[in-house]
């Protein structure tokens, strides 16, 4: 299949090795460029961090406060995040389920507002608000913007023409706001969208790019790799 990819950098270009290596074509146009920020941390009785995404743990790898936050048990949203944390040099990580309110729950079953607040690894716009949830369960929990996504104004010319051209076989959308962007982007192209399979990381990614006459597909569960089985399968029976 040729695939559109639309995550930022370094993401993209992971997820586009992945996918050749896979048998696929890839074009790459990232819908959100990002920029990272540089706020300290209050780590002074803080009993955790959490991170829901990669790129906060790219922002809080060039802080001068670092190392000290590796001393710091690690609340990744789901695998690909946790991986990372380790690779960082973090030693106490616990993976979530992959979304930001499971998150939230296995937080509050596993830990405890009395020993310490929290640190959110924040980017300036998320998905979901992860701060409210916990605060309902008693927790004091501080989110410093540690990044913030800018979104792209069109694709690049690569990715446009394969789409007029209709040569593009899908397109895949890794978060709520890159399929906010990309159905802004396209919202005169329907007719170029009509036969593009869409490849959702979740249900909520989804219901942006409805109405389209895109063939979404979503992964069953919100991971990368339940995404790359879902495009094989796809790919196999096409």
């Amino acid at each position: 299949m040729r695939l559109l990819v639309t995550r930022p950098e370094p993401d993209a270009a992971l997820q586009a090795e992945l996918l050749k290596e896979r048998g696929h074509d890839v074009i790459v146009s990232p819908l959100l460029n990002i920029e990272f920020l540089r706020p300290p941390l209050d780590l002074y009785r803080t009993q955790a961090l959490i991170a829901t995404s990669r790129n906060a743990l790219r922002a809080l790898d060039r802080l001068s406060q670092r190392n000290a936050a590796l001393r710091l048990p690690l609340l990744a949203v789901g695998s690909g995040t946790a991986e990372m944390a380790r690779s960082m040099g973090f030693d106490d990580v616990l993976e979530g389920p992959g979304t930001g309110e499971g998150l939230a729950q296995v937080i509050a079953d596993r830990l405890n507002p009395d020993h310490g607040a929290l640190i959110h690894l924040a980017g300036e716009t998320l998905a979901y608000d992860l701060s409210l949830a916990l605060e309902r369960f008693g927790f004091d929990i501080a989110a410093p913007v540690l990044y913030r996504s800018v979104p792209a104004k069109s694709l690049t010319g690569e990715a446009a023409d394969a789409l007029s051209s209709g040569s593009l076989d899908g397109v895949i959308l890794m978060s709520p706001r890159t399929a906010q962007i990309f159905a802004r982007i396209n919202r005169n192209n329907a007719a170029d969208l009509a036969s593009l399979y869409c490849f959702c990381i979740s249900p909520v990614v989804a219901t942006n790019v409805e109405g389209f006459g895109l063939k979404l597909r979503v992964a069953a569960t919100p991971s990368q790799e339940e995404l790359l089985a879902l495009i094989a399968a796809e790919a196999a029976s096409s």
